[in-house]
């Protein structure tokens, strides 16, 4: 199977320029600049790009899918197809399921039902645990992209908390952490003081002060200290405060999420608990060099940290609502929205949400347009209004804090291995991604 996706704005490495793909079955077997003569003109489909911009599918290496133990709230196969419908052709999964990730057994389950039902390429991070570092020598390199660590409490209750196991999980990772990083000591001090003032269930605007700067900065102090002490390779998970932007460098890099950079603590008026995260979102101040910081190399990723739940779980306030929301499918217009607001350019947007995930943790054969590469691929049209309403929703949970919000860029088509996954606003559903491959 040939294709031709001719005429398109394509954008790569760092430049944007005319020109055509095309695409042999799973591969790029030709990337054409401008009016080239084609090398074959025989393609059993030729796509129209006139107007669009082709991108490489992103690579999101950071997203909660709930399978297995939670599947009220998402599954494989219905956070794969919002990923699919959002122009995102890979993704990386977090541990923190039931059970947890943090055996081979239970990792190798994941990767069986993603092979049953993920609509887009695939990965799932172990999870380290206060006791598993025995186990880290007999990880497949190959297959799995790292090791998630949770350096405060969050979901799943995956806390490590012990000095002696952090030294023997940054002493031994064969693989890049990811850590989440808040102190959970300054939470508990926090949210203890926040219920003498306010009642049992404060109310949800005081949530990044519960969660505060100080906490995500003690965190991130100790994981930097400990990565530079052992050369660990550290990738600090949704960076939110101005001060650990500080702190990056070297050996240790950092991801800014998408709702991080699109709303502030103010927002928490206008939407409650719907953006209720942990870490929090917090000041127009941080959230400003946080944006700054996607063009001075301090941000290495954008990632969403999709986390579904039930609407029903996000009532209530700073200690009853669940912390987390869904943005898999909105991650690349919210992007393409802050492209529009020359935040960053849009060679630099693909940068980091496509070309940075996959050096980083070394994807094989993904994350650029090449020659010779996957055909992951993500076709969007400019000036094409459209807004977000429920039906619109692919995620199981079928509520998004940008309901409501009109976008100016749509995804018109995505492209898994070459498969038209998402086309028409419809995603094959029979269409099954593959394994991410490492190093």
């Amino acid at each position: 199977m040939r294709t031709l996706i001719k005429g398109a704005h394509i954008v790569n490495e760092g430049r944007c320029f005319e020109g055509s793909i095309i695409i042999n079955d799973e591969i790029i077997e030709e990337v054409v600049k401008g009016n080239e003569v084609l090398p074959d003109t025989s393609f059993d489909s030729i796509i129209d790009a006139k107007g669009c911009y082709v991108l490489p599918g992103v690579i999101d290496t950071h997203v909660h899918f709930r399978e297995p133990g939670m599947t009220e709230k998402a599954d494989i196969e219905s956070e794969s197809r919002a990923a699919a419908a959002g122009g995102v052709t890979s993704y990386f999964e977090m541990p923190n399921t039931v059970p947890q990730t943090t055996t081979l057994e239970a990792l190798e389950d994941k990767f069986q039902r993603a092979s049953q039902c993920s609509h887009v390429n695939y990965t799932f991070f172990i999870g380290a645990t206060n006791d598993n570092t025995a186990i880290f020598s007999q990880l497949d390199i190959h297959r799995v992209p790292g090791i998630k660590l949770f350096m405060g409490s969050s979901t799943g209750n995956m806390l490590v908390d012990r000095d002696e196991a952090l030294e023997r999980i940054f002493k031994t990772a064969p693989l890049p952490i990811m850590a989440h990083c808040e102190d959970t000591t300054i939470i508990n001090r926090n949210m203890e003081e926040a219920k003498k003032a306010w009642g049992e269930d404060p109310q949800v605007s005081l949530h990044p002060l519960i969660r505060s700067e100080e906490a995500c900065v003690a965190s991130t102090t100790k994981a930097v200290a400990l990565a530079k002490k052992y050369k660990a390779k550290l990738h600090v998970a949704h960076v939110s405060t101005a001060e650990e932007l500080e702190m990056i460098g070297g050996n240790v890099t950092a991801e800014a999420t998408v709702g991080h950079l699109y709303f502030t603590m103010l927002d928490h008026e206008r939407l409650g608990a719907r953006i209720k995260v942990n870490p929090a979102i917090k000041s127009p101040v941080d959230q400003f060099m946080l944006r700054e910081s996607l063009n001075d190399g301090r941000i290495m990723t954008i990632a969403t940290d999709h986390a579904p739940h039930l609407l029903s779980q996000k009532q209530g306030g700073c200690a009853k609502a669940a912390s987390g929301m869904p943005m898999v499918q909105f991650s690349l217009p919210t992007m393409l929205e802050l492209v529009d607001q020359k935040v960053l350019t849009i060679e630099r947007m693909v940068q980091l949400m496509a070309h940075n995930p996959a050096s980083l943790f070394e994807v094989k054969g993904r994350g650029f347009i090449r020659k010779g590469y996957q055909a992951d691929l993500v076709m969007v049209r400019p000036h094409t209004p459209w807004t977000v309403t429920t039906d619109v929703i692919e995620s199981k949970c079928k509520w998004s804090p940008m309901e409501g919000h009109t976008f100016q860029w749509r995804v018109e088509k995505t492209f898994c291995n070459g498969h038209a996954v998402y086309a028409n606003g419809v995603v094959d559903q029979q269409y099954i991604g593959q394994p991410l491959k490492f190093r």
